[in-house]
């Protein structure tokens, strides 16, 4: 692969191969999955509000499922922001730079959250394998469960990264799912 830039033009074409759609595909499920997931969050919180003030009888699982689905809320909406460039960043002081300088410096800021990324996939992996055979005394599920969602941000960390590195290379910009 190649890196063609666009004669004069800041703006690049928006990216549109196979890969780009599949990364866009992914990133509109997470965050569908991620809206639903704040709309059971907020059902959570409400039960338990409603048993406690209501029928002074709070459900002792609402709490911990409300974490639960904080952890994955937040992991998959980190994700997206990865992919539709909503992170934070120095877009302002990489702008500044010439071309040539500015394609480097975009590359190695995405070969680095890919890094951080994997980091997260092979420690929250660790920990989902070691924490698998404890219940959570809650919710009566694996406390592993906690840790997969770094696994599952991690891995589409690392996909959305290297899709923006691919878009990149080729010239193009990766435009967000949602647009």
């Amino acid at each position: 692969m190649t890196f063609t830039p666009n004669a004069g033009s800041p703006h690049r074409p928006p990216a549109t191969h196979l890969y780009t759609r599949f990364c866009a595909f992914l990133s509109k499920i997470s965050l569908m999955l991620a809206i639903v997931g704040l709309l059971a969050l907020i059902l959570s919180v409400q039960t338990q509000v409603i048993g406690r003030y209501v029928f002074n009888d709070t459900p002792t699982w609402t709490e911990a499922l409300a974490l639960q689905l904080v952890l994955y809320i937040t992991a998959l909406a980190v994700a997206v922001g990865v992919r539709d460039a909503g992170h934070i960043g120095l877009e302002s002081l990489v702008t500044l730079l010439p071309e040539s300088m500015r394609l480097k410096v975009e590359l190695l800021i995405h070969a680095l959250i890919a890094l951080f990324g994997a980091i997260m996939v092979s420690s929250g992996w660790l920990w989902t394998r070691l924490k698998w055979d404890e219940l959570d005394p809650l919710l009566g599920v694996p406390a592993g469960l906690d840790y997969l969602a770094l696994v599952i941000a991690g891995v589409l960390i690392v996909m959305f990264s290297f899709e923006h590195i691919l878009a990149l290379l080729r010239g193009e910009e990766v435009v967000p799912a949602w647009h």
